[in-house]
């Protein structure tokens, strides 16, 4: 027995800096935000067990080396405990990757089987052996391996199952995460053979160690910006099946900068303050998610904030103050987690939805109805996708409306213009301010403008072969389609594969505010103009209006919105400043034409104010395109 015998060497040193790294782990696992999901609470508990396990081991030598005089059962009970630890340790470790990787419990029930039946097996073998001493032997205060090595053996057989098992998850896993944790599982095992051939137990703690920062690092790790204290959309995902799992409520207040989104320019850092304030000081164990550049969404605990409308108010106060400084145009979407959307995981999109059909610089309380637009919502965009997708000129989904436009030159219906809508077998009609949003969020509004305008332009090719007398209809663009590089080019080609004069279309544009945009509007309206099309300046007196871009761009006719015909309706200052406005514009060679015009009242004001076309119910409700005969003269 006594040539098999080996003192073992222990250095203090590597189980306290295991220790150290252990409690590293947990003062970030606290102070990050981390869902308790049960994967998680899994891997707190094997790293818990690792802390136990180390400092029992520290115990241990600890007490020989003050008082080897103690009761050996001492002594035996405290190794017992740490190995004991380590082995359950290994069999959470199975238990985890069943887990994480979601295997079906049918394809892990083996695994676990086996896990267990090695965790009792060795477990026993290795306490028995060691109070019994043939494992573990203490001579003049000072541990000594016997020949047998069960907790080797243990070790081993675990590496085996382990391996087996990350081999059957591996296509669950993405390559670079199966090759971290078989790059730490490689180290981990030679560490430990090197150190059981030189009778070396200190670094035994930290082979177990290397795997937990691998799992925090690779798997749990979800990083704060650092200034705004805002997490990702992974986090949100794994909170929103926490909340659905232990059926907990929240509030949400989402808080949407179009101009940050679109320019892609950084949040200033007076902002980031901004925000991060809100989300630390108004709320207890509220959490804050970036979505997109200009997309915050906090999620607030309702049972952590008894008083959670009284807090909502006061953010909101503040919100108002803080405005005026910023001046950024927002959307802001309050509202409470339903189970529906939890169980879906769906906030993201039902927000967008949302923020889709609000205006701008709008505080928006989420209602009853709302999931029911939503779905809605849902059944428009997986439409228009399969519109653009299918990019059919002739897609019947696609329906071409118009509005005839009285021309006061001519006392003729000659001109008209062209509105889109969709006929869908699930919700039938659905209208413009329903479709657009989406559609431009989602990159699909350009593939609809190119129906309509390829629709438009056959109406028009029929009306004039029948002999009707039509000077041209106007089609709506987006101007976030003039970001596309082939937007000139498919409206040239368009027009051009027709066979109808380029002087027969125009095109109507929303002003824009980004610098960037304003350039790229100017380059394509001189571009198009230039093949004879006419460019109408739409929506004039609504929202942002900048007469020293405006008279930059080269329009031809500009649009005043219904609210400006109301407001000139009301009272005579406001009527003089419509005129002087209108006034201006037809001594700078624009044509301008009011639209809204409902009653005889409004058709004598705009008469009196410079008007060149007038646009509304008084003269007809919007028709299909095929109905705009009944308005037209025959040549």
């Amino acid at each position: 027995m006594q040539e098999t015998m080996r003192l073992e060497k222990y250095f203090p040193a590597s189980e306290v800096t295991v220790l150290a790294v252990c409690f590293v782990m947990v003062i970030l696992l606290v102070v990050s935000f981390k869902v308790r999901m049960k994967s998680f609470r899994m891997f707190a508990a094997m790293l818990w067990m690792l802390i136990v396990a180390t400092c029992s081991d520290l115990m241990l030598h600890y007490l020989m080396n003050k008082d080897p005089t103690l009761p050996t059962w001492i002594f035996y009970s405290l190794r017992s405990i740490y190995h004991v630890l380590l082995f359950s340790l290994l069999h959470h470790y199975v238990l985890y990757t069943c887990e994480a990787t979601a295997l079906s419990r049918v394809k892990r029930r083996p695994y676990i089987a086996a896990a267990t039946a090695l965790f009792a097996v060795f477990s026993v073998a290795d306490t028995v052996g060691i109070f019994t001493g043939r494992t573990m032997h203490i001579i003049d205060g000072v541990i000594s391996f016997e020949g047998s090595h069960i907790f080797t053996a243990g070790y081993i057989c675990f590496v085996v199952l382990l391996t087996a098992l990350l081999y059957r998850v591996r296509r669950r896993l993405y390559k670079q995460v199966m090759l971290g944790f078989a790059g730490v599982m490689v180290l981990s095992i030679s560490m430990l053979a090197v150190a059981r051939l030189r009778t070396q137990s200190s670094y035994t703690a930290a082979t177990f160690l290397f795997p937990l920062i691998a799992v925090m690092y690779l798997l749990h790790s979800n990083p704060y910006d650092a200034m705004l204290g805002a997490n990702d959309l992974r986090g949100l995902n794994n909170l929103i099946r926490y909340s659905d799992e232990k059926q907990r409520e929240y509030l949400y207040l989402s808080l949407y900068m179009k101009e940050l989104d679109e320019s892609g320019s950084t949040m200033s850092d007076e902002l980031k303050t901004l925000i991060r304030h809100v989300a630390e000081a108004y709320y207890r164990r509220s959490t804050l998610f970036q979505v997109s550049n200009g997309h915050m969404l906090l999620m607030v605990p309702k049972d952590r904030n008894r008083n959670w409308q009284e807090r909502t108010e006061k953010i909101l106060q503040e919100f108002k103050v803080e405005y005026e400084k910023f001046r950024y145009d927002y959307k802001l979407v309050i509202g409470e987690s339903t189970p529906e959307l939890n169980r879906k995981n769906e906030y993201v999109s039902f927000i967008r939805s949302i923020h889709a059909r609000i205006p701008e610089n709008t505080i928006y309380q989420v209602q009853r109805d709302d999931l029911d637009k939503f779905r809605n919502y849902e059944v428009i965009l997986k439409e228009i996708a399969d519109i653009a997708a299918k990019k059919d000129p002739e897609d019947p989904r696609v329906l071409v409306y118009c509005q005839p436009v009285y021309n006061i030159r001519t006392g003729k219906y000659d001109t008209a213009e062209a509105l889109m809508r969709l006929q869908l077998d699930e919700l039938g009609i659905v209208f413009p301010d329903q479709f657009i949003p989406p559609a431009e969020e989602n990159g699909y509004i350009h593939a609809l403008t190119q129906i309509i305008l390829s629709k438009t332009c056959r109406a028009i090719r029929t009306l004039t072969s029948e002999g009707f007398e039509i000077e041209r209809i106007s089609v709506n663009v987006s101007a976030l389609e003039l970001r596309d590089q082939d937007f000139c080019g498919d409206i040239d080609e368009i027009i051009g594969r027709s066979g109808v004069d380029a002087g027969r279309i125009a095109i109507e544009l929303t002003e824009s505010r980004n610098d960037s945009d304003f350039m790229l509007m100017k380059e394509k309206i001189e571009e198009l103009k230039g093949k004879g099309i006419t460019f109408y300046l739409d929506d004039f007196g609504t929202g942002y209006s900048n007469m020293e871009r405006i008279l930059e761009l080269p329009f031809d006719i500009i649009k005043f919105d219904r609210s400006m015909v109301i407001a000139g309706s009301q009272d005579k200052r406001s009527e003089q400043v419509l005129g002087s406005l209108a006034d201006l514009f037809s001594k700078l060679d624009y044509s301008v034409l009011y639209e809204g015009v409902e009653d005889e009242k409004d058709e004598e004001m705009c008469r009196g104010l410079s008007a060149s076309y007038l646009q509304g119910y008084k003269y007809s409700k919007p028709i299909p395109i095929s109905e705009l005969r009944k308005f037209l003269e025959k040549e």
